[in-house]
């Protein structure tokens, strides 16, 4: 009994045991679950973590630079990026100029300042992976234009001032047609105002203003101020020239006189304007040939000329019979008063039977003699004598 409850009682410990050891074994597997809920937690945790988005890397960009010369010329220069990307930047007081933060990529880079023209007009640059500092180079060309007009009538534009003030000053005259021209203005507002003795203009002034073309046909009307004129006057000396010549007014106003005993001569009641004066007299040339003159409310003097006989050529021909005698040639003997003395004229022998004299003065007269020679050298008698008066 006793061994027979002692085996039951161990086999009761055993199934106790057995029981007891389940129990631990499930409070082991609780205790031991914990740790992996609390560590699969964190695993969660931490796998969350990684799943937020990182900041995308920056895409590496380059520098473009260059220049534009003339330095004061590419100063304060507007310089335009075009293409893979855009910017502007301004050129600094050398003339250089740089866009920065410039991604890989083909763009056009374009100059502008006012008053000035590039070339080239822009140029072409692709950035790959490194900066760009060679061959963008401008040449700025400083931009001229003009104002012009035209001052009428002729009698009072020709040889008006006219006057350029404003972003510019200058003086210029008009021609005889009265036009006038300001070159070499850059952009900006002028005011053209002409002036003439004489003279009153409509409008009195006008205000241009120049913006990247020349100004045309900025015109003014000229008015004569109402009885007065003027005169030209001067002398032609020597008087022989002088003395009775012609002189001829043209240009504004027309018209002849002559001068008179002392080559003195004078065109009255004339207007402001410009005018040509010329003289004339048969058998002389005159220094100068004529002379512009310009009245502008005030007479003018001493418009003198030269006078110069003009130097003609003059000659006498010879001729004659042949000796009877056998000859070797002929002289020709002159004189200035009849019947001699004479003087021999030609420098070698006269093989024929003609000669012309052409060391002759006008306004003389000369008295010719002929003699043959013959093969010895002797020489004959005088010929008979001629006659010749040189007008």
């Amino acid at each position: 009994m006793k061994t027979q409850q002692g085996r039951y009682s161990l086999d009761g410990l055993k199934s106790q045991l057995s029981k007891n050891s389940r129990a631990r074994q499930a409070g082991l597997l609780a205790t031991a679950l914990l740790p992996v809920i609390f560590l699969w937690g964190c695993a969660g945790l931490v796998s969350g973590q990684n799943a937020q988005p990182q900041n995308p890397q920056q895409p590496q960009t380059y520098s473009v630079s260059g220049a534009i010369t003339p330095a004061a010329a590419g100063s304060g220069t507007t310089l335009t990026l075009s293409g893979a990307g855009t910017g502007t930047t301004t050129a600094d007081a050398s003339g250089n100029f740089t866009f920065t933060g410039v991604a890989n990529g083909t763009y056009a880079i374009t100059p502008s300042h006012a008053g000035y023209s590039f070339s080239p007009t822009s140029l072409s640059v692709t950035v790959n992976g490194a900066n760009v500092a060679t061959g963008l180079n401008f040449t700025a060309t400083a931009q001229s234009y003009s104002i012009s007009g035209t001052i009428s009538p002729t009698a009072g534009g020709n040889g008006a001032t006219v006057t350029l003030s404003g972003a510019a000053n200058a003086k210029t005259t008009a021609n005889s047609s009265g036009a006038y021209t300001f070159n070499g203005l850059v952009n900006g507002t002028y005011t053209v105002t002409p002036s003439q003795t004489g003279y009153t203009f409509n409008p009195t002034s006008q205000n241009v203003t120049i913006n990247g073309a020349s100004a045309g046909n900025v015109n003014f009307t000229a008015t004569a101020v109402v009885g007065q004129t003027f005169t030209i006057s001067g002398t032609i000396s020597p008087t022989a020239g002088g003395s009775g010549a012609i002189v001829t007014l043209g240009g504004t106003a027309s018209g002849t006189t002559t001068a008179n005993t002392s080559g003195a001569y004078s065109f009255t009641g004339l207007a402001n304007g410009s005018y040509t004066v010329t003289p004339s007299n048969t058998g002389y040339t005159f220094t100068p040939p004529s002379q512009t003159v310009t009245v502008n409310g005030a007479n003018v003097g001493s418009v003198n000329f030269t006078a110069t006989a003009t130097t003609q050529s003059h000659s006498a021909s010879l001729s004659w019979l042949a000796s009877s005698s056998v000859v070797a040639g002929y002289n020709v003997y002159r004189g200035t008063v009849n019947g001699g003395p004479y003087t021999l004229v030609n420098t070698s022998l006269i093989t024929g039977l003609s000669f012309t004299d052409t060391s002759v003065q006008a306004g003389l007269t000369y008295y010719y003699v002929a003699a043959a020679i013959d093969q010895s050298g002797n020489e004959s008698v005088y010929s008979n004598q001629v006659t010749a008066a040189i007008p």
